[in-house]
Formats: C-alpha cells, sequence, structure tokens
C-alpha cells in the first residue's frame, strides 16, 4: 500500500473531529501505523489485513485489543473496520530492552495480572496459540514457499520437539504471545500493551520467556521475571522449562521473519536482518541450554 493510498484511508475515516494532520509512526515489522491529530486529541491508526500465514485475523485482533482496554491493559479502541483500527494515543515512552532489563518485577506482575484477568473479558471462539504448533505450521509455510533455509528446517523441528518435551505442565491463561520491548509503554505511573496480533489462550511460559529472551536478559533479570509472573518460586522442571521456552521464542522469531521474507514487505523493515539477528540470538541461547541440560531432553 502507498503511503497516497493510506493517507486517502484516513482520511476518509468518520472518527475524527475537524481537520486533521497525519504523521507516520515507525518501527512496525508488520504493519503501518499513523499518528493522526484532530480537534479531540491524538489517535493511532493502524492498517494492517489478515496474515493467514502467521495466523493474525484482524476482527480477532479487534476484539481482544478491545478486551485489553475494557481489562485496564491496552488504550481504548476509537474506531474499526476491516483493515483499520483507531486507538486513543497514550502519551507514553515506548520501552526498548534496556528498559525491560531494568523492570523485570514491574514486567512480571504486569504479566501475571494480564493472564488472570483477561478470560473474563475476551469473546467468541477462543484461540489457542501454541508455538511449537506455530513453529511447524511455519515450517510448512517455509517449504511451500521455497525458503532460502529450506534445508535448515528438519533440524530446527528435530529442535523444536525436543524443546517442547522439555516442556511442564501449567494452567492454561490468556496470553499476550508477542512480548517484544516496543509492545510495553510506561505512562510514568504504569505499564500498558499494545499489538494483540497473536494474543490467544495459552500456558504463561511463553510470555514469560519471550519476554525475557527478547530483551537479551542476563541470568538474574530472567529469574525476577519469571518467579513475578508465575507467582512463586520455579521449582528445576519449571526452571528447564523456561530455558527451553526461550529457545523456542528465538526459533518461532526466526521462522517469523523467514516467513515473513515470503509474505511481507513493511516500510522500512529488513527482514533477513531481523533473520540473522534471532538466529545469531538463537544459536548463543542454544549454547547456553545445551551447556546446561545436555543436547537430548528427558
Amino acid at each position: 500500500m502507498t503511503d497516497s493510498t493510506s493517507l486517502d484511508r484516513i482520511h476518509a475515516l468518520p472518527c475524527f473531529s475537524g481537520s486533521i494532520e497525519i504523521e507516520p509512526l515507525t518501527g512496525g515489522l508488520s504493519n503501518e501505523s499513523w499518528l493522526v491529530r484532530d480537534g479531540a486529541g491524538r489517535h493511532v491508526v493502524r492498517l494492517g489485513r489478515d496474515f493467514p500465514f502467521h495466523h493474525v485475523d484482524r476482527n480477532r485482533e479487534v476484539m481482544t485489543a478491545r478486551a485489553a482496554h475494557a481489562a485496564g491493559f491496552a488504550p481504548r479502541v476509537e474506531y474499526s473496520e476491516p483493515g483499520i483500527m483507531v486507538s486513543a494515543f497514550l502519551d507514553a515512552h515506548t520501552f526498548d530492552a534496556a528498559d525491560v532489563r531494568a523492570n523485570p518485577e514491574r514486567i512480571g506482575q504486569l504479566i501475571r495480572e494480564f493472564h488472570t484477568t483477561m478470560p473474563r473479558h475476551i469473546e467468541g471462539p477462543g484461540f489457542m496459540f501454541w508455538v511449537f504448533h506455530v513453529i511447524r505450521d511455519y515450517a510448512r509455510t517455509l517449504v511451500a514457499g521455497r525458503s532460502r533455509m529450506t534445508d535448515r528446517l528438519p533440524a530446527w523441528l528435530e529442535l523444536a520437539e525436543s524443546l517442547e518435551a522439555a516442556q511442564h505442565p501449567l494452567p492454561i491463561v490468556f496470553g499476550h504471545n508477542d512480548l517484544l520491548p516496543a509492545n510495553f509503554l510506561d505512562d510514568g505511573h504504569k505499564l500498558w500493551l499494545i499489538d494483540f496480533e497473536y494474543a490467544g489462550f495459552s500456558t504463561a511460559m511463553f510470555d514469560i520467556a519471550g519476554a525475557a529472551s527478547n530483551a537479551e536478559m542476563n541470568e538474574a533479570e530472567a529469574a525476577a521475571l519469571l518467579e513475578l509472573a508465575l507467582g512463586s518460586s520455579p521449582d528445576p522442571a519449571l526452571t528447564r522449562s523456561f530455558h527451553a521456552m526461550q529457545c523456542a521464542s528465538l526459533l518461532r522469531e526466526t521462522l517469523w521473519s523467514l516467513v515473513s521474507e515470503l509474505h511481507l514487505d513493511a516500510p522500512g523493515a529488513n527482514y533477513e536482518a531481523y533473520t540473522a539477528e534471532n538466529l545469531d540470538r538463537l544459536d548463543a541461547a542454544l549454547d547456553q541450554y545445551h551447556s546446561t541440560y545436555g543436547k537430548t531432553s528427558s
């Protein structure tokens, strides 16, 4: 979609008051976002289509964003139509990895509250996000699309099986499932969450491990996050699950980027560089995991 087409769509929206000013918001890897000023204040316009290759359904995303606002975790959705969601602008600081590493206790508490509160606000058919299913389905998409790294898929699928076998049973909660640092906002009083494309029922472990791995937390920071998010001190089996899930999170992000190489073209996104970045981090995490637990799961 060209900028002119996007601007025309935004100008045609019926939800703004008086004349509007529009400027792009950068940093997204898959969607287009714009800041709009009108007579009532500031708003964020998010443009995106369904991404079946990423299991993304925009109707479900809007429902989840509304539920997250009702539960106190997200800005208000002011308007939506197919392919467009308009939300209230938050005057807040967007986290980077250093911010996440500096706030493991706050983030752990936010994750725990989100997991336990959100199920009461979700409407319609439930959606299950299980990262190991996602990895297997991404592999099918990469084979069909003749990805440049199809030769590595058998080893990655074998790895995913061993990481899944290391998971310890946990209760089903409602997860965000995309806890990149930039999806945390701090208004000086509380933390907020945005971007609910991948939200769905899961266990707590993927969100906790994803937040830790995406921010490259050290051992102490990750341990604090894990304990706060779980609400209790983990036993050795849960700790191993956590370390395995950190590797699974990075494997999923690597495959997400490879799928995006085939199907997406977001403004300013360099998917090949993002693939390489996550693959390097996955290799480092696996070295640590295997040095601790060995090459096979029990």
